[in-house]
């Protein structure tokens, strides 16, 4: 198949996957839109909201429609390494055998991570960055496709860990989940209090999302589209002589290069979604605030005059 044909089918292909998730999901069609660009490309999301909004069933749903394996791994004070990743452990003949930890699963919903010791919480950087953990010496591959998809409540902060900046950027998207609207809530009391059900029919298979993920990677990008990117991600650093002087006042660090290399491919992703064979400005914008927002660290000034990350990224636009 030519990717010209491969891309128009992946736009059925994507319609028909909204259509089953939104069997059970109603509304959030921006968190789900986000989840499976994250997905298209091989990234990690990070989903922020308040308990009650069917973050897990969304997961859930998501990756039923996907055809792939789902696991979750609920994060607490007192989890170890080894119950996310497994441990060794001496059989009968006295011989070690591995004993694969629920990270071995295709989509890992990390719920509220930020509940976990950082000591844990760096136990899944390895297998988001690498698609590999490391035990007693021994490197064990993970089955592809791989994605974290992990959960934060940002209103209970006590006794929690935040997350260090350098495993905030390991996910590609912080996509927060509002409240739904009074139609949206009507509709999900009506379908969650009576007996009916829905069955999710899956879309994809895992064969089916490498392909995909393939096709996304060799969609041509503009070199004015690339140039547009960079000098975005390079307008949030005020350390840089090229900073602007709101960056500066607000700003105490700005993105990364994994940002660029995040916007880019989010802007394939958002392209052949919308049966566009190369992306352009407008798909770039389209992503950026869900891939720029956790990665600008604003200061105490922002803090206290109440500037958001988001207003720091409309006025960079």
């Amino acid at each position: 198949m030519s990717d010209v044909a491969a891309l128009n089918n992946l736009v059925e292909k994507h319609n028909a996957l909204k259509k089953e998730i939104g069997k059970i999901i109603v509304g959030q069609t921006e968190v789900i839109d986000q989840i499976l660009l994250s997905i298209y490309t091989g990234g990690h999301s990070l989903l922020i909201g308040v308990p009650g909004l069917a973050k897990t069933l969304m997961v859930n749903t998501i990756a039923q429609a996907l055809g792939l394996d789902f696991k979750r791994i609920q994060f607490t004070p007192d989890l170890m390494p080894s119950d996310i990743l497994g441990s060794e452990v001496l059989d009968q003949a006295r011989n070690f055998k591995f004993i694969k930890g629920p990270i071995f699963s295709n989509i890992i919903l990390a719920d509220e991570i930020n509940r976990t010791p950082p000591k844990t919480q760096a136990a899944l950087l390895e297998a988001m960055q690498e698609r590999a953990v490391t035990i007693a010496g021994h490197q064990h591959k993970l089955a592809l496709p791989y994605f974290v998809l992990a959960t934060q409540n940002p209103i209970e902060q006590e006794g929690t860990y935040p997350l260090p900046e350098a495993q905030l950027d390991r996910f590609m998207f912080a996509i927060e989940l509002k409240y739904p609207s009074i139609e949206e809530e009507i509709q999900v009391v009506k379908n969650t209090t009576s007996m009916a059900s829905n069955q999710v029919v899956p879309q994809f298979s895992a064969k089916e999302i490498i392909e995909v993920q393939e096709l996304v990677r060799r969609i041509p990008v503009p070199d004015n589209v690339v140039e547009y990117s960079v000098k975005l991600v390079n307008s949030t650093r005020p350390n840089l002589a090229s900073a602007s002087d709101y960056v500066k006042q607000y700003v105490d660090w700005g993105a990364g290069p994994r940002a660029s290399q995040n916007l880019i491919l989010g802007a394939k992703a958002n392209a052949a979604i919308n049966g566009k064979y190369s992306p352009d400005i407008e798909d770039v914008q389209a992503v950026v605030k869900g891939i720029l927002k956790h990665r600008i660290i604003k200061n105490y000034k922002a803090e206290a005059e109440g500037i958001t990350e988001e207003a720091i990224i409309d006025k960079l636009l």
